[in-house]
């Protein structure tokens, strides 16, 4: 069972244009789609989608557009009722996959929300083997809110909590990294244990790569930089696993995909698709992943079966995600790379 958590889910509209975005103009569409979205949601539609057992946990009042598109697609799982809506997301796709989102906030949860959806979480991922961590967070949120999880997953685990992915951005995506925490240790000092509130796994683009590996004091370096360089991705990822994360999973867009664990480094390339959308490809790759994993896959071939869930959800429109029969992973070329 693969559990996820998103704290700020959101009803995905995808718009198709005929051509390119025109600011300022009147332009039709072609087609509208409308899914049940955000980052955790996506990676439990992508594993339900390919067989595997997932629960969504989330926010969301029992009518909620949201919910209702969770039911209707046979995926499982478990809400806080909350009064406000849930947010809408609106992308705009262009011929050739160039897509520009519009992202609302999303409702102000109390603090007492907050909390009852962390016992939400650790009541529903008892037994798990892996907990994602995933998406933007609403409004009020601290910006520790994951590594605040991860530690309180781990405590509740007592030695057998399930692994932990994070895959968001910005504070979030940071504080994930650079905020150990701390725990009880009997004695009330409130003494540092270093690492229990990093992941088992990041999943950051190109981008965040590049301020996550600032923050753990690799050379400056623009996420364009990196995405043009998969010999510098692996490098800056190889500094965020030092750092106490157990692997990272950097998609670098159209360039394919490189996995760094305290082991070894890896490329993976996928021959180009038809770009689409591009919306939620990411999510699929991060699936994808745990698929293999799953199955018990070494980690390039987990890395494989990311970029071919990736790949294959570019090919699809709006948030699609693909199934794992729709993926070609023996179209994956994997090169093993240094990782400093």
């Amino acid at each position: 069972m693969i559990v996820t958590f998103t704290a700020n889910p959101s009803l995905d509209r995808t718009v198709a244009l005929p051509g390119p975005l025109a600011r300022g103009e009147v332009q039709r569409a072609v087609s509208v789609r409308q899914e049940s979205g955000g980052k955790g949601v996506n990676v439990s539609r992508a594993l339900v989608a390919s067989g595997l057992e997932s629960l969504a946990v989330l926010p969301g009042a029992d009518s909620d557009p949201v919910l209702a598109g969770l039911r209707e697609q046979a995926v499982p799982f478990v809400s806080l009722p909350i009064d406000e809506p849930l947010r809408t997301n609106v992308a705009l796709t262009e011929p050739g996959g160039v897509t520009t989102k519009i992202n609302e906030p999303g409702p102000v949860l109390a603090a007492d929300q907050q909390e009852a959806l962390i016992k939400l979480l650790l009541e529903s991922s008892r037994g798990a083997s892996w907990v994602v961590l995933a998406g933007s967070l609403p409004p009020g949120f601290p910006d520790n809110f994951y590594a605040t999880v991860a530690r309180r997953i781990r405590e509740a685990g007592n030695g057998t909590a399930p692994l932990i992915a994070v895959d968001s951005s910005g504070a979030p995506l940071a504080a994930s990294l650079t905020d150990a925490g701390t725990s009880d240790d009997g004695t009330g000092s409130g003494a540092t244990t270093p690492g229990s509130g990093k992941p088992d796994l990041l999943k950051p683009n190109a981008e965040e790569l590049a301020e996550l590996a600032a923050a753990a004091g690799f050379a400056p370096a623009t996420g364009d930089e990196l995405e043009a360089d998969p010999a510098a991705a692996a490098a800056a990822a190889a500094a965020v696993v030092r750092s106490g994360v157990g692997a990272v999973l950097a998609t670098l867009g159209s360039k394919g995909a490189v996995l760094v664990t305290a082991d070894g480094a890896w490329l993976a390339t996928h021959p180009p698709v038809a770009a689409v959308s591009t919306v939620g490809a990411g999510d699929s790759a991060l699936a994808g992943y745990l698929l293999a994993h799953g199955r018990g896959s070494a980690p390039a071939d987990c890395l494989r079966q990311a970029v071919a869930h990736g790949a294959a959800a570019a090919s699809l429109p709006g948030s699609t995600v693909p199934a794992v029969h729709q993926t070609t992973p023996d179209a994956v070329t994997i090169t093993a790379l240094r990782k400093d």
